[in-house]
């Protein structure tokens, strides 16, 4: 299935149906009195937030949906029947916003989720609305309410708790196939990766968390370069970013700092909000640096990217390192997770009180 996370739609609710001018024909029965309904509503437009989508693919190229009308109201007391509802299934995390003002209006966020981006037209009125003691004949009605119609453009962020950062080749695809089971193409070429695989790590029983893989950056990535700067906003709700670096690159004139602070560089001008996160140093294919030089090439290049926060050494073929890295990242989760949560109050009835003497 193809990815896409962006998408621009029309959608229109359904108008109000007409409200009916009747009057009561029965024998015997000159002066029946009024009796025309009120016609129905239109449908809405729903937009349902569904977990099993992980995509806005059934968008791409279906682009205008309208909900029904509702039925115009008739005599003898009959009013119209309501338009029918449309749902729109969307991903968890799809922000929907106005295409010609940019405004957000909704964001759905859990699954299950249900918000109304378009509401349909009242039915108009009948003149059996209008009838009063004074008013014993009337012949008033009126059309019904037009529903709403809207521009919309859908941007997708993938709901993840960690996000891998780095070069193309760094080893994001190898290492969340180690501790997933996400299954995301590994090849030995740049940008294998061409768009977003989320994994679900497994620490515990009922302890887990997501990772999201996402295209490799490279220098210029902000002006265009490459693949991943299109899918950097998919970082922007991550708790933390794991930046993977390749301490061992098959070219040697290649250098793993100036790559590393490369992609640092890139990711400030994308977003700042992005670059203030907690970002964690993961130093990849410490396989293939041998006993002796390992430790010694390490420091060398923690020193050189002046690097405070953790560094974790591993090698995703191998998997070694990768359980201590999992369990300090959910730990981390975790406690940003708790730290989050509003303050529980406390009814004052029950607060320990210390004994009068």
């Amino acid at each position: 299935m193809k990815f896409v996370d962006e998408a621009t739609i029309d959608v229109a609710a359904g108008d109000g149906g007409n409200g009916c001018a009747s009057f009561r024909h029965e024998k015997y029965k000159e002066f029946g009195g009024p009796d025309g309904g009120d016609g129905g509503r239109g449908g809405h437009v729903y937009a349902l937030a569904d977990a099993s989508l992980n995509t806005l693919v059934d968008f791409r190229f279906t682009r205008r949906f309208e909900a029904h009308r509702g039925e115009h109201g008739k005599g003898s007391d009959m009013f119209g029947v309501k338009g029918d509802d449309i749902v729109l299934k969307m991903p968890v995390g799809t922000i929907i916003a106005d295409a010609e003002t940019g405004e957000v209006l909704h964001e759905l966020l859990q699954p299950g989720e249900q918000v109304t981006i378009a509401k349909g037209g009242d039915g108009g009125f009948g003149n059996m609305h209008y009838k009063s003691s004074t008013n014993r004949a009337p012949r008033q009605k009126t059309p019904g309410w037009p529903g709403e119609k809207r521009a919309l453009k859908l941007e997708l962020k993938v709901l993840a708790d960690v996000g891998l950062l780095g070069m193309p080749n760094a080893g994001k695809s190898t290492l969340i196939s180690a501790i997933s089971n996400a299954r995301p193409k590994i090849a030995d070429y740049p940008f294998t990766t061409l768009h977003p695989n989320l994994g679900v790590v497994r620490v515990a029983a009922e302890k887990s968390f997501v990772v999201a893989d996402v295209p490799g950056l490279i220098e210029g990535a902000s002006e265009g370069a490459g693949l991943g700067h299109q899918f950097l906003r998919h970082l922007q709700r991550t708790r933390l970013l794991l930046h993977l670096v390749d301490v061992a690159p098959f070219d040697e004139g290649v250098d793993p700092v100036a790559q590393a602070k490369a992609i640092v560089a890139e990711l400030k001008k994308f977003d700042q909000a992005l670059y203030d996160k907690p970002r964690w140093l993961v130093l990849n294919k410490v396989d293939m640096l041998p006993g002796d030089e390992r430790e010694k090439r390490i420091q060398d290049i923690v020193k050189r990217l002046k690097y405070k926060g953790p560094v974790f050494e591993i090698s995703a073929l191998t998997r070694e390192g990768c359980e201590l890295l999992v369990q300090k990242v959910y730990q981390h989760i975790a406690k940003v997770h708790t730290d989050s949560l509003p303050p529980v109050e406390v009814d004052p009835r029950f607060v320990d009180t210390p004994e009068a003497p």
